[in-house]
Order: structure tokens, then sequence, then C-alpha cells
């Protein structure tokens, strides 16, 4: 005979040994026109928002994500059924997610490099305004 055994919340000095799952699954789909190279489509729940899925991503897959962006598919209603009645397919959502580009990479500096040179100029006084402020014009 089997007793029930409730464990404790919390043990002092043991570790916590729990697997949390998900609400969410998520589908990895081929794109239907060309993407760039960085971006990877997904078909996610309607439920999910891009926060969700960038928390999703990185937390459980450990895949650096730069941006998502996401879009509603309207399902189908074109398919009628015997009875001559509309049948309409489920709405879905669909998110398209930039990965970061890999630290080994070294297009990452000299993109670093180019975008400080780049806020550098725009930092230095244009010498023909005489001293006037830059936001002090027409």
């Amino acid at each position: 005979m089997a007793r029930n055994v409730l464990y404790p919340l919390y043990q002092v000095g043991g570790p916590q040994l729990r697997v949390f799952r998900t609400n969410f699954f998520i589908q990895l789909v081929r794109p239907g026109r060309a993407q760039p190279e960085d971006t990877v489509q997904f078909r996610i729940p309607m439920e999910m928002t891009r926060v969700d899925l960038r928390n999703y991503l990185e937390r459980i897959y450990s895949v650096p994500v730069a941006a998502v962006r996401t879009r509603v598919q309207h399902g189908s209603n074109r398919k009628r059924d015997h009875r001559n009645v509309r049948v309409k397919k489920p709405d879905y959502k669909v998110a398209y997610v930039q990965l970061k580009p890999s630290p080994e990479d070294g297009s990452t500096e000299d993109g670093l490099e180019a975008l400080l040179e780049e806020q550098r100029q725009r930092q230095r006084q244009d010498p023909r305004r005489g001293g006037v402020p830059q936001w002090f014009g027409l």
C-alpha cells in the first residue's frame, strides 16, 4: 500500500528538482517569401506575445534574439462542407524572429566601430555655424 507523500516547496540547503514546462508550443515554418538570412519564421499561438517569444527562445534554447515582429494570419473561409455551409480554418499568429549575429564573426566589431564613428560625426560641431548650437537653426 503506497502512501501519498507531500514534498515541501522549499528544502533548506537542498536543490530544487523541478521541471517547468511552458504553456506555449511554437512551430518553426518555412517562409513562403524570401527572408533575410538572419530571420526565422515561427507559427505561434494567438495568446503569445513578442516578449513571451523572446523570453522563450532566449531562456529555453539560449538563442540570441535581436528583434521580433508578429502578424495575425486569418484562416481561409472559402471551403464548404457537405451541407454547403462555409468552413473557416482557424486564425494563427506568425512571428518573424531576427537573430543577433554571433560574437565569433568579425562583422559585429566592424559594425560597432562604424556605429561609434557615425555617432562621433554627428556630435562634432560644424565650423561654419560659429558656435551657434545645433538645435538653434532653421
